[in-house]
C-alpha cells in the first residue's frame, strides 16, 4: 500500500488548565528526520515523542509544533474556598459565645494558613496529555498519508497503462518495420546496380533484424510493470523499491530507443521516457 510522505495533521485538547494543540507537517525525505518546537517545560518529552514517530513512520521530514495555552486564572494565587469556609465557620462558632464580637474581615481570613495558595498545573497530567494527544495527531497524519498515497498509486497505474499501450504499439509495428527495412535494403542494392550473393544479402538482413530486435526489452518492461503493480499492494514501505524499478524501466526504454530503426518506434521510446519520468517524480513522495 502506497503512503505519501507529504501530509498535515492538527489535534487539540481542552483541559481544565488550558488547551494543547499539536501540528505535524511531513514532506518527502530519504530518511526519517523529525524536528520539534515545544515549550521548554516539556522538552524532556522529546525522546518519547521521537520514539512514537519511529514506531509509526519510516521516512520523511516531520516538523512537530506544540502550542500550550494555560488559563489565566492559573497564574498567580488562588483561594482555597474549603479552608476559608472552615475558618469562617470556626469564627462564627466563637462569635456565638461572645457578647459583642467584632466583625470578621475577609482580609483576616486571607491571612490564615492555607487559604491563599499558588495554582499550578499538575505536571504529570500535562505530560500525559501531551503524549496522548501527540499519538492522536500522528494517527491523523498516517490517515492523511494513506489518502495521498492512494492518489499516487492511481497516478502510477495510469502511467503503467500508458506504458503498456506504447509497448503494444511497438510490438505491433515491428513486423512491418522489419519487412520495410528488408525491402529498402533490396531496393538499395538494385538502385546501385550491385550484384550481391543472395546468401550474403540474407546475412545482412538477419543482422539488421537482430539489431532491431527489441522483444527482450519489451518483455523486461512488461515484467517490471507487473512487479510495480505487486509492490503497490504491499503493506510495508515501498518507496525505495519503486525507485529502483524506475531505474530498470528507464534502462529498457533507453535500449529501445538506441535500437530504433523507424520514426514510430523512436516516438514510442520518447513517450515511454516521459511516462517513466512522471512516475519517478511522484515516487519520490512515497514512503
Amino acid at each position: 500500500m502506497a503512503r505519501s510522505m507529504t501530509a498535515f495533521a492538527r489535534a487539540s485538547r481542552q483541559e481544565e488548565w488550558g488547551t494543547l494543540t499539536w501540528e505535524i507537517r511531513s514532506v518527502n525525505h530519504r530518511y526519517l528526520e523529525p524536528g520539534f518546537r515545544m515549550p521548554d517545560t516539556l522538552r524532556d518529552l522529546e525522546m518519547a515523542l521521537r520514539e512514537t514517530l519511529r514506531t509509526k513512520l519510516n521516512r520523511g521530514k516531520v516538523d512537530c509544533y506544540l502550542q500550550l495555552n494555560l488559563k489565566r486564572e492559573l497564574d498567580g494565587l488562588g483561594v482555597n474556598t474549603t479552608a476559608a469556609r472552615q475558618y469562617i465557620d470556626a469564627a462564627r462558632t466563637i462569635a456565638a459565645l461572645m457578647e459583642n464580637p467584632a466583625s470578621l474581615s475577609p482580609l483576616e481570613i486571607l491571612e490564615r494558613p492555607g487559604v491563599l495558595e499558588e495554582r499550578e498545573v499538575d505536571s504529570d497530567a500535562l505530560k500525559q496529555a501531551t503524549l496522548s494527544l501527540f499519538a492522536t495527531a500522528v494517527d491523523q497524519l498516517l490517515e492523511g498519508r494513506a489518502v495521498e498515497g492512494a492518489k499516487l498509486a492511481d497516478f502510477l497505474r495510469q502511467r503503467i497503462a500508458g506504458i503498456r499501450t506504447q509497448t503494444a504499439k511497438v510490438r505491433g509495428l515491428l513486423p512491418q518495420i522489419l519487412a520495410a527495412q528488408k525491402q529498402r535494403l533490396r531496393d538499395k542494392t538494385q538502385d546501385l546496380q550491385l550484384e550481391l550473393d543472395p546468401e550474403r544479402l540474407e546475412q545482412e538482413i538477419v543482422i539488421l533484424a537482430q539489431k532491431a530486435d527489441v522483444d527482450e526489452e519489451l518483455d523486461r518492461l512488461d515484467a517490471h510493470l507487473k512487479e510495480i503493480e505487486q509492490v503497490l499492494k504491499r503493506k510495508e514501505p515501498i518507496g525505495r523499491r519503486l525507485d529502483f524499478l524506475m531505474q530498470e524501466l528507464n534502462r529498457e526504454a533507453n535500449t529501445l530507443s538506441s535500437k530504433s530503426i523507424a520514426l514510430d518506434t523512436t516516438q514510442s521510446a520518447v513517450e515511454l521516457k516521459v511516462l517513466i519520468e512522471q512516475m519517478r517524480e511522484q515516487i519520490q513522495n512515497i514512503e
